[in-house]
């Protein structure tokens, strides 16, 4: 516990020296500490900026707006317009680079208007060992990664988490919707919104909590659900109720990935002279 008190003090550190700062703010685990750590260490000095756009699931708005409440930090929201450019929607193996870049574009126009000089992200330590392409927009438009910066791991955001008592420290990750489209198959608006009902009514009816709707070519629904939740969905008359829903959400096909949920899946088909 003595280590994790000095990375806390070290990420206090590190935030103080940046002055005023804006913590890019998706209400997860990651960047819910950083704005924690932002608030404790800048005070007003410190604002929250949530992105919003069609990638956003159901339900994280809210939940990030109630966890900078209970956090005490300014936040603010900023509608992002990467649905605009061709090049995201193109969902080439890069695609989070766009949606970065046009985040961090934004923000660095509204420096004066936030009131602050430094943004930074929730990136951390064991992001560095995936193939991350929204990192390269972030070191173009010099945003800092003060969990990077002390050394905190994912075990240590989420144990750092629960010490301040954020009801987010054992959230699932919660990547943006386009993550689950198969990189090549464009990127619409109509397909996020597909994906998330179907998120939306496996979460409900079978009460997952780590999961994935994967939209591969063609239209084909893959589902990749983490072992230990699996049986419930392994039934006659599970597949029925599933396959139904889906297609009639927009599906051609539906399958259940029987390797299971595995994080950043769609990268190992990512060319290795790319990662």
């Amino acid at each position: 516990m003595s280590d994790l008190f000095q990375k806390r003090d070290g990420l206090l550190t590190t935030l103080a020296s940046y002055g005023r700062v804006a913590v890019a703010f998706s209400g997860g685990v990651d960047s819910a500490v950083v704005a924690r750590a932002a608030f404790e260490a800048c005070g007003n000095d410190a604002v929250a900026v949530t992105a919003v756009s069609f990638s956003l699931a159901t339900g994280e708005l809210e939940e990030a707006r109630k966890l900078a409440a209970l956090i005490g930090i300014r936040h603010t929201f900023i509608e992002t317009l990467e649905f605009q450019n061709d090049n995201y929607l193109a969902n080439p193996s890069n695609r989070c680079y766009f949606c970065k870049t046009e985040l961090y574009s934004q923000l660095e126009t509204r420096l004066d208007e936030l009131g602050v000089d430094v943004i930074c992200n929730g990136a951390n330590v064991d992001d560095q060992s995936d193939y991350r392409p929204g990192m390269t927009a972030a070191t173009e438009h010099k945003v800092r990664s003060p969990l990077i910066e002390t050394g905190l791991t994912k075990a240590d955001v989420r144990a750092l988490a629960k010490h301040w008592s954020l009801p987010c420290w054992d959230k699932p990750a919660m990547p943006c919707l386009s993550s689950r489209i198969a990189y090549g198959v464009s990127v619409t608006s109509e397909r996020v919104h597909r994906i998330d009902a179907a998120e939306q009514f496996l979460r409900r009816e079978f009460g997952l909590r780590e999961f994935r709707v994967r939209l591969e070519a063609n239209d084909l629904a893959r589902i990749e659900v983490s072992l230990n939740e699996i049986a419930p969905l392994l039934r006659l008359p599970s597949f029925e109720v599933i396959s139904r829903e889906l297609r009639s959400l927009g599906f051609r096909s539906v399958t259940i990935d029987l390797e299971g949920f595995r994080s950043g899946n769609l990268n190992l088909l990512v060319p290795l002279e790319t990662l």
